[in-house]
């Protein structure tokens, strides 16, 4: 199954917990997201609880309680959030994003280099 939808903040920290660590039980990620963001316990569960009525989350019995999953990866959630923001911000355009990005900071070596790589790879799989 794979979830279409850009995640909400509150979301995004909780698949962020199981990303981290998958799976785990109601309790656990409760008691989790109370360390990372302060949430009551209630909030958690309710917050999973939604989350697995909207196919974010599924879950397996285990031996005493459920086990539960994100129903997709962490790279497909951040390139589905990056595209959006992409969209949203530069009206889909990566060069108008890198130039703004480059332009507004001072990019390390490393950045940069990694920015070459990027366009590298991009370049070969087009003469593939």
């Amino acid at each position: 199954m794979e979830y279409k939808q850009r995640l909400t903040n509150t979301e995004w920290e909780v698949c962020e917990c199981l990303w981290e660590q998958s799976p785990l039980t109601m309790t656990q990620i409760a008691h989790r997201l109370t360390e990372r963001t302060g949430w009551s316990k209630s909030t958690g569960e309710t917050m999973v609880r939604r989350m697995e009525e909207k196919g974010i989350l599924r879950w397996e019995q285990g031996a005493k309680a459920k086990l539960y999953y994100v129903t997709f990866k962490r790279e497909d959630a951040a390139l589905r959030e990056t595209r959006g923001f992409l969209q949203k911000v530069f009206g889909g355009s990566v060069g108008l994003m890198v130039s703004a990005m480059a332009e507004g900071e001072d990019l390390s070596r490393e950045e940069i280099d990694q920015l070459y790589a990027a366009l590298r790879k991009i370049e070969e799989k087009r003469h593939a």
